[in-house]
């Protein structure tokens, strides 16, 4: 890779170590560090100096600007901060460019602070003053060099950093109690929460924000510092301020934090925040990946309401045509979405009738074969009943005795009118059972058919079939049911003669249909 005429290929690994630690400390172009770290023999903290600092003149250059053009007249004494310089750096035109917004690893709600033992607790004591008495030396000189937390945050172990983020004896909390302890301070603090803190973790705002397509201002306080209550007073709280954040038209969450709880102060690490009060503008920027969360806006220290104003609307405006165009492809998608998924329904309930009909046809035909089935079986136990009666008749044919000759004296003559209206009179045997007479009338057409031959031989009665009669025999006057079922002779149940009517049983299930 190179850089105006510069290949970083060709340096050594000490000078690529020391340039990347130079780069990640100031942020500045590999073109313009490398001629600075050359210049300072590739020493890191002699070329951080000089960066922030300034870098001596060098007599040589002084003296060819001289000899072309004179240079501007220069005050007697200059003085520069180095904080102020490195946020001019930063909001310069030049270098006024998009950074990832990251996310943070905060404590999971249900965890709780480990408390020792009361004995252990003792034990540690002395060594907790000690760390204290460290932790407020090196505060001190935090102030005193500003670049050291920033030097220590980019090459100290992040187990060192996460040591050190809770050493206000404050109680750590999961990510929404936290934010909801920072309103409740604030409102203590300040009577007025007219800005509309979001109560959730920065993470979870950080989600809204991107799922919604709004600005997400993180503003985070140092109640250590001594210009935090005088601009939350002045210029957070501001008509000016708090009417343009609630404006709807500017789409902005505000997500606030006290740098004294953990989640806060990795947030500050992560935005490199330098100097108190702080906020930071935080928009997804779809340019960059459909995913990214980018910082389009930093505000640090005192500031006016309508510099305050003024710097968030520029950075709504340069990313805002973006978040709208992005919002019709959604609303766009959306819609497609909609469509698509009414169209998909549509069609699942055309389906859904359409197996409906599918389904009731074929049980119509089902039933239909059933009913086909069931009428060719009835058809078919119908013809077999009838094959089977017929064969019963010609075997119980055979054995009806014969009718008793004129030297029979007491042979009951009996008269048998048929169904057909036709009488028929014969004589019966006095001791012939009851059947005997149901029998002659069931057979009384085979035998008519055999009448004048020899009676039928040789027929067997069928298997499985149970005969039933179908008539019962019954005396008109007075009107006697004569039941083949209560059996006994014919002279015991009828007499010496009589007139007998056939009467068909009609079934059952005709008699009970109305």
């Amino acid at each position: 890779m190179s850089s105006s005429g510069l290949d970083i290929s060709q340096l050594s690994d000490s000078e690529k170590s020391a340039l990347e630690t130079y780069i990640a400390v100031t942020g500045q172009e590999p073109s313009e560090a490398i001629p600075l770290l050359r210049r300072s023999e590739w020493n890191v903290q002699i070329a951080i100096s000089k960066f922030f600092d300034g870098e001596a003149p060098d007599p040589l250059e002084e003296a060819r600007a001289a000899l072309n053009n004179p240079p501007p007249p220069r005050p007697s004494r200059q003085t520069q901060n180095l904080m102020s310089d490195d946020l001019t750096a930063r909001f310069s035109p030049a270098a006024q460019t998009s950074e990832p917004a990251p996310h943070i690893t905060t404590q999971p709600e249900d965890q709780t602070a480990y408390r020792p033992p009361f004995l252990l607790a003792l034990l540690f004591t002395p060594f907790n003053l000690i760390y204290r008495l460290l932790c407020g030396s090196f505060r001190l000189f935090s102030t005193l060099f500003p670049f050291l937390p920033r030097l220590l945050n980019t090459t100290v172990n992040p187990a060192l950093q996460s040591a050190r983020r809770n050493t206000t004896g404050r109680r750590a909390l999961g990510p929404q109690d936290t934010a909801a302890r920072f309103i409740r301070e604030f409102e203590e603090e300040y009577r007025s929460n007219s800005i509309g803190f979001l109560e959730n973790g920065y993470n979870m705002a950080l989600e809204k924000a991107h799922r919604d397509l709004k600005f997400l201002l993180v503003v985070l306080l140092s109640p250590e510092h001594d210009d935090t209550n005088r601009w939350v007073r002045d210029t957070l709280l501001s008509p000016e301020v708090t009417e343009f954040v609630n404006d709807p038209q500017n789409d902005v969450l505000v997500w606030g934090g006290n740098v004294q709880d953990s989640e806060a102060y990795q947030v500050s690490n992560s935005l490199r925040c330098t100097k108190f009060p702080f906020a930071a503008a935080i928009v997804h920027t779809p340019n960059v990946s459909s995913t990214a969360m980018s910082v389009v806006c930093r505000i640090s220290g005192l500031t006016s309401p309508s510099e305050f104003v003024e710097k968030l609307r520029t950075a709504i405006t340069q990313h805002k045509e973006a978040l709208e165009r992005l919002r019709a492809s959604r609303a766009e998608q959306q819609a497609s979405r909609s469509l698509r998924e009414q169209q998909d329904s549509a069609y699942e309930r055309s389906l859904a009738i359409d197996r409906e009909r599918a389904r009731q046809r074929r049980e119509a035909e089902a039933a239909q074969q059933r009913a086909e089935q069931e009428a060719a079986d009835r058809q078919a136990a119908e013809e077999k009943r009838i094959r089977d009666l017929q064969q019963w008749k010609q075997w119980r044919a055979q054995s009806i005795q014969d009718e008793p000759g004129a030297d029979v004296k007491d042979a009951i003559r009996i008269s048998i009118r048929l169904p057909s209206g036709e009488r028929v009179i014969r004589k019966f045997a006095p001791e012939a059972d009851l059947e005997e007479l149901y029998a002659f009338v069931e057979c009384y057409e085979v035998l008519q058919e055999a009448q004048g031959q020899e009676k039928p031989v040789g027929a067997e009665k069928p298997d499985g079939f149970a005969h039933q009669y179908g008539f019962r025999l019954v005396s008109p006057m007075p009107r006697t049911v004569y039941e083949v079922a209560a059996g006994g002779t014919i002279r015991d149940k009828i007499g010496r003669g009589g007139n007998l009517l056939v009467e068909p049983i009609e079934d059952d299930s005709d008699e009970e249909e109305p």
